[in-house]
């Protein structure tokens, strides 16, 4: 199979690499609606396992595949026919591996990219990672790669990542814009946001405890704000991005 050849039921072989044309959604299951994430144009992911001979026989390619995406190692399920037309056999992408000075000077980028998306009509999707609904974490590394930064899909693998910054409600002179804040139990980071200066964070919450959306909130002590007290009082700590996620799976 020459490379840039359009994907084609019978070429979708375990261990193929494809180049995406077009968004599409990957799944959290072999079946059902819930998303895992999305992918935008020019993301690769990885054939895990090909269709079956039988579904090859009788056409029947609406079938989910196990694929995982090469630039962020996150694994999950697509149609089939959703990748028809959309897809080009390619070679496996290489990150551009950022150092922290490298970083840093595109860090007015990533939150100028994220205040931008604010501004537009949106409702928290989870899995959304297009825009302009979001989950927390697909903003953040939608955010970071809208800059050519590549971080982990979700909120406790970013927290894992991140170099850890000490904050605490109404003391954030460590933090930097740019910087992650995490949220969650003690037991696991649940949700982060992007800081923005002064403890001043955006993120996308969900419609229990949140804004249904993209909103600005903050760690003051004094903040009465329904929304930024239930947050406050799950906050774990704070992280920085020292470097650019490689691609390889993460537990």
């Amino acid at each position: 199979m020459p490379l840039g050849s359009p994907a084609a039921p019978e070429w979708l072989r375990a261990g193929t690499i494809w180049r995406l044309l077009g968004p599409i959604n990957l799944f959290s299951r072999p079946r059902g609606s819930s998303l895992a994430t999305q992918a935008w144009a020019g993301r690769h992911l990885l054939v895990l396992e090909g269709p079956a001979p039988q579904a090859m026989a009788t056409a029947a390619i609406s079938r989910r595949l196990p694929v995982r995406l090469l630039d962020d190692g996150y694994p999950g399920w697509i149609e089939v026919d959703a990748l028809l037309g959309q897809a080009v056999s390619a070679q496996r992408p290489r990150n551009q591996l950022l150092d922290r000075s490298a970083i840093a000077k595109r860090l007015d980028g990533v939150v100028a990219w994220a205040l931008a998306a604010q501004q537009q009509a949106n409702s928290y999707l989870w899995g959304g990672s297009l825009g302009p609904d979001f989950d927390c974490s697909g903003l953040l590394q939608s955010a970071y790669a809208s800059q050519g930064i590549w971080i982990p899909r979700d909120a406790y693998l970013q927290e894992r990542f991140c170099q850890p910054v000490a904050v605490r409600p109404g003391v954030s002179q460590l933090m930097l814009p740019g910087d992650l804040i995490f949220f969650g139990t003690p037991q696991r980071c649940t949700h982060v946001g992007l800081h923005l200066g002064q403890g001043a964070y955006l993120h996308s919450s969900g419609s229990s405890n949140g804004h249904n959306g993209l909103a600005i909130d903050n760690l003051a002590p004094q903040n009465s704000n329904p929304v930024a007290c239930h947050y406050r009082e799950s906050l774990r700590g704070a992280g920085r991005v020292m470097r650019c996620h490689d691609g390889t799976a993460l537990p």
